[in-house]
């Protein structure tokens, strides 16, 4: 009795984890194939956000592009040497600093890509687009 119940033991601490090492690979190759990065060459009209961000930055610097294309940081009027200038100053004090930019509508999307650029040469790195929520039952 003390053979049988051995031999029965002993079998269950081979497990063959054979299948379940075919299945991970199985599913690691659809991850991959299906996470593919996507090719940015078609021209898109983009939507407008329906949602405003759930956790907005807790002190935010707001850069404001108006109509004209005069920008602004924190309702102080600069131009773009200034906002280089004044951006530095404020990432130097605080480097967990979080920029939104606020652009009118009407404005060319040049203006926006010339302040992203110099909050990219002052390394800022927390950057938000501030939008306005459609109202509900309106579309595009």
């Amino acid at each position: 009795m003390k053979k049988a119940s051995k031999s029965h033991h002993h079998s269950l601490n081979e497990l063959n984890i054979t299948p379940l090492l075919d299945l991970a690979f199985v599913l690691l190759v659809i991850f991959i194939i299906t996470t593919a990065p996507t090719v940015n060459t078609m021209d898109l009209n983009l939507p407008t956000a329906k949602t405003q961000p759930k956790d907005p930055p807790k002190k935010p610097i707001y850069v404001s592009v108006d109509s004209k294309g005069q920008i602004s940081l924190d309702r102080t009027v600069v131009d773009l040497v200034g906002l280089q200038q004044l951006l530095v100053d404020k990432r130097t004090a605080d480097p967990d600093l979080s920029v939104i930019v606020r652009g009118d509508n009407k404005i060319q999307y040049q203006n926006i890509m010339n302040v992203l650029d110099v909050l990219q040469q002052a390394n800022v790195t927390k950057v938000g687009l501030a939008t306005d929520p459609i109202p509900p039952g309106k579309s595009n």
